[in-house]
């Protein structure tokens, strides 16, 4: 096994992304599960990172994440261009979702989900306790899929904390995941991570791509044929957005600033 890539944050597009591979990724996160510190984590992929291009408040929060993992090709291969990376691979939310349990349950540290439907959540329940035998699940709950009252947000804290988990996974779409990251690190004192679609892909709701597939990142492609209609605006509109405002960054045209954001106020929550 090689030394662990762990190389700080580049700036992409003004989102700034981590350095890093699966097991620095996991390290970082089982350290602070351990330590019962608060660390906010996100697996980014382009359409992540167009939220920021497009958003100061969601910039914002990204840039003040402890943990940004290039979760997609394109952002991998965006890495590579500006900065001569060679990275290898990305570190991808389902395959870090597990990657994380395995650890954790090596560790005996319990886990928390929340995100998503009932439904989905009793199914990716079932499939860890059947791959991770000694994986401590403290509980689950799902979306309310709406914006949280403070109380609201205070009884969800509470929640976690008194599950006695240690790690908490946060499946709720790009960008709510990254507000509820943001905005619950601290007051729940452990790792959050932010998964996308990792949930439905761990529950068996949606089928991930061949590898192949993945590999030459047509990713995009295989989730727009089984989601046509939710999804056919992002990437027609944000991939050829992405792509050009990386032309421009690569050329020195565009010197994208991360500092230039605006902190978002507390009362946007998300749940």
């Amino acid at each position: 096994m090689g030394p662990l890539l762990d190389q700080g944050k580049r700036n992409i597009l003004g989102v700034l992304v981590d350095v890093v591979d699966y097991e620095a990724a996991v390290r970082r996160i089982l350290m602070a599960a351990r330590e019962g510190r608060g660390l906010g984590a996100t697996a980014l992929a382009v359409h992540g990172v167009m939220t920021g291009v497009g958003d100061t408040f969601c910039r914002y929060r990204l840039n003040h994440l402890d943990l940004v993992t290039p979760d997609g090709q394109g952002v991998r291969w965006g890495l590579n261009l500006l900065y001569g990376l060679g990275l290898n691979d990305r570190v991808y939310g389902p395959r870090l979702s597990l990657e994380i349990c395995a650890a954790a349950a090596a560790a005996e540290l319990p886990i928390y989900l929340y995100g998503s439907r009932p439904a989905v959540l009793s199914r990716m329940i079932s499939n860890l306790q059947e791959r991770f035998p000694t994986l401590l699940i403290a509980g689950a709950t799902p979306s309310a899929f709406r914006r949280t009252t403070q109380q609201e947000k205070a009884d969800i804290a509470k929640r976690i904390r008194g599950s006695d988990a240690r790690i908490t996974f946060v499946g709720l779409g790009c960008p709510r995941q990254e507000v509820f990251v943001y905005e619950y690190r601290e007051s729940l004192g452990m790792p959050v991570v932010a998964v996308g679609a990792a949930f439905d892909y761990l529950a068996g709701v949606l089928s991930e791509p061949p590898p192949v597939i993945q590999q030459i990142g047509l990713q995009w492609l295989y989730r727009l044929a089984q989601e046509p209609r939710r999804l056919w605006k992002r990437y027609a509109l944000l991939n050829p957005a992405f792509a050009s405002l990386l032309f421009l960054q690569a050329t020195g045209l565009w010197r994208p600033n991360p500092n230039d954001t605006e902190e978002p106020p507390f009362e946007l929550l998300y749940g």
